[in-house]
C-alpha cells in the first residue's frame, strides 16, 4: 500500500527540477544563479520535512537559510 500524498522532501525534489529547467530560460549569465537556487532548495528538506508541509515553502525556507550562511560566511572573511 503506498501513499495517497507526495512528501515533503519529494515535493522539493520536484520543485528544484522545476527551478533547474526555469534557469535554462535565463540570460546565460544569469543561469548558474538559477541552478544555485535550485540547488540550495535541496540542502534542508530533511530537516524542513519535520517543520514544514508545503513543498514549496520547505524549498523557499532552505534557500533562505543558505543565502544567509553564505552571507554571514562572507562577512567574517
Amino acid at each position: 500500500m503506498g501513499r495517497s500524498f507526495e512528501s515533503v522532501r519529494m515535493g522539493v525534489k520536484d520543485v528544484s527540477a522545476r527551478w533547474m529547467k526555469a534557469s535554462r530560460a535565463l540570460k546565460k549569465e544569469d543561469q548558474v544563479y538559477g541552478q544555485k537556487l535550485a540547488e540550495m532548495a535541496k540542502k534542508h528538506s530533511s530537516e524542513a520535512f519535520y517543520a514544514l508541509d508545503d513543498p514549496l515553502e520547505a524549498a523557499v525556507f532552505s534557500v533562505l537559510v543558505e543565502l544567509l550562511r553564505e552571507l554571514e560566511k562572507r562577512r567574517e572573511e
